[in-house]
């Protein structure tokens, strides 16, 4: 099986791999997997009918960087920015990895959160250049022959949203395509999957946004989302035909609404390798940074009393991965789950409402809070801080502010050192500013925040932000899947890949709560080598070259593979053009 309809990737009698390709001139030029713009070489030109079409200096893949860094540079506005940077990823994607790969720290913001936010929301009206796969209500009858359409050949992961829930920002419709283009850059610049392995996917069932249906430039489907079996069938319908075309793919599910996020997870991670990012990862992440808060004021996650605010998606996801973490160091569940306290919009979760069946496990019996002074029928976020003797604040509500002078203050109370991570995104969701925790608990709080902040100055002391950005776990965890070709993404292999994270942070910056995001790469390494390794100890692994090996040898199998922003030699067979 060739990689693509238009190419193969293929080694030579050395073992060095060089791309066949199978179109010429022009139409090479119009596809960024195969553009290489003015690095072609003079040979290369005349044997694939370049010759006059290009400028006639040969750059290298350096100049051709410090060209379009200059120029970027020179934009002022985030999403202009953005756009800039897609547009060069769809005229040249070795090019725009390779700049990306130079600049995760500067290009991570633009290109995914924040401004990623700004971009799903003016996606009609940015769009230049078709890129990935759309299941629409316009084609589901027809969905064997639309993925037939998709050039590429061994797709290995794939990320669909329905755009149900973008971000903090809700509802997006067609818009949200611009999240799966995001996250799948981070997975090739930082995680290590070729850019040919993957395929951003939008499931458009409709959006509930009565100004995206009647603006006369939005592109997807105009009609009310679908609900119920209606949608249900459509998602069977898009998963049965995914598996058929590419039966090697993992998927990876996004910012899917909290009634779907967790019904959609359950229903389809055994029919083929998947998980939840805002769910698993999101907890993932968390559980890394609260591990790394504990070990900097020398205690256990055992030690904590942890309140998770916001029972969405990504809270309940924490609230698990914490639970998780807590019957690792040896508690059982029920001793776990007194150390845990899930708020919701209508307060602390009590079993004697009515809730749905995901936030269930983390209701209180009212007998807990019994003899709390509270005002009305759940304990509030204050009134939770202080009776639960919470230690550890968390985040989750999309609530821009909910975490105030008195709360935080609040916390400050039951530990020297609190542990409170804002992690809401984009930054305009944010519970609290990290510079006004750190004010307010005389530079004591321990913060991370889930959007990325300067470091803040206060009293001589520089006190850098760290982001609890899923982009430290998804891309390794997806990575090892595909690597150990993973039957399943097992609920322990997304545990391994948090404890990685830890362990990565431990070891290299013991003073942090999270590495910098210029180490993405080297987190992805290590998080892929433990998943591939966890994913063997529990029979899940299909690779068998994998069998036998050790931790040092699976690391160097990673590593092997991980894919790099470098340009192939051509050799064009005259009986493919």
């Amino acid at each position: 099986m060739t990689v693509s309809r238009y190419y193969d990737v293929k080694r030579d009698e050395r073992g060095k791999r060089y791309l066949e390709p199978f179109i010429e001139g022009s139409l090479l030029l119009g596809l960024p997997l195969l553009n290489k713009g003015t690095a072609f070489t003079h040979e290369e030109r005349k044997a694939l009918k370049l010759e006059g079409l290009l400028p006639p200096h040969v750059t290298s893949l350096e100049e051709q960087k410090q060209r379009n860094y200059r120029r970027y540079c020179l934009i002022e506005n985030d999403l202009e920015k953005h756009i800039f940077l897609r547009n060069l990823q769809d005229r040249n994607e070795v090019l725009f990895f390779a700049l990306f790969a130079d600049h995760m720290s500067e290009m991570l913001p633009i290109l995914y959160t924040p401004t990623v936010g700004e971009a799903v929301k003016q996606f009609s009206h940015i769009y230049r250049y078709p890129r990935g796969f759309t299941a629409s209500t316009d084609n589901i009858h027809e969905i064997d022959q639309a993925l037939a359409n998709v050039p590429l050949n061994d797709v290995r992961l794939a990320v669909a949203t329905d755009s149900s829930a973008i971000l903090g920002i809700g509802d997006q419709g067609f818009g949200g395509m611009a999240i799966s283009i995001g996250k799948l850059s981070i997975y090739t610049a930082a995680g290590g999957l070729g850019p040919d392995k993957a395929l951003p996917i939008e499931l458009d069932v409709g959006t509930n946004r009565a100004d995206l249906i009647n603006d006369p430039l939005y592109l997807g489907v105009r009609h009310r989302r679908l609900s119920g079996e209606e949608y249900y069938a459509f998602m069977d319908r898009f998963v049965e035909a995914f598996c058929k075309r590419y039966p090697n793919a993992v998927m990876q599910w996004e910012d899917f609404g909290k009634d779907t996020a967790f019904a959609v997870l359950e229903r389809y991670r055994k029919v083929l390798p998947s998980f939840n990012d805002d769910i698993q990862g999101t907890g993932a992440v968390t559980l890394a940074g609260v591990l790394s808060a504990c070990r900097i004021k020398g205690q256990n996650l055992s030690d904590q009393r942890i309140l998770v605010y916001g029972a969405g998606a990504g809270g309940i996801g924490v609230a698990q991965a914490l639970l998780d973490g807590l019957m690792r160091e040896g508690l059982t569940e029920a001793q776990a789950l007194e150390r845990l306290f899930v708020l919701d919009s209508k307060g602390l979760l009590l079993s004697n409402r009515s809730m749905e069946a995901y936030k269930q496990k983390f209701a209180k019996d009212p007998a807990t809070v019994q003899d709390w002074l509270i005002a009305g029928d759940a304990p509030n976020l204050y009134e939770t801080v202080v009776h639960a003797k919470i230690t550890v604040l968390l985040g989750l509500s999309g609530q821009a502010g909910s975490f105030t002078e008195p709360i935080v203050q609040a916390v400050q109370a039951n530990a020297e050192r609190p542990v409170i991570f804002p992690l809401s995104n984009p930054t305009s969701s944010s519970e609290a500013i990290p510079e006004e925790i750190l004010r307010w608990t005389g530079g004591k709080a321990l913060v991370a925040a889930g959007s990325p902040f300067a470091p803040v100055e206060l009293g001589g002391q520089v006190y850098p932000i760290g982001q609890g950005n899923n982009a430290f776990v998804f891309p390794g965890l997806g990575f090892g899947t595909v690597l150990a070709k993973a039957k399943e993404v097992s609920d322990a292999m997304v545990l391994e890949a948090a404890y990685a994270l830890y362990d990565y942070t431990r070891q290299h910056h013991p003073d942090r709560i999270y590495p910098p995001t210029s180490e993405l790469r080297e987190v992805s390494q290590l998080v892929a080598s433990r998943v591939i390794r966890q994913a063997m100890k529990e029979g899940l692994a299909r690779e068998e070259r994998l069998k036998g090996l050790g931790m040092e040898a699976i690391q160097a199998y990673v590593a092997e593979r991980f894919w790099q922003p470098r340009y192939l030699p051509y050799k064009p067979t005259a009986d493919n053009i």
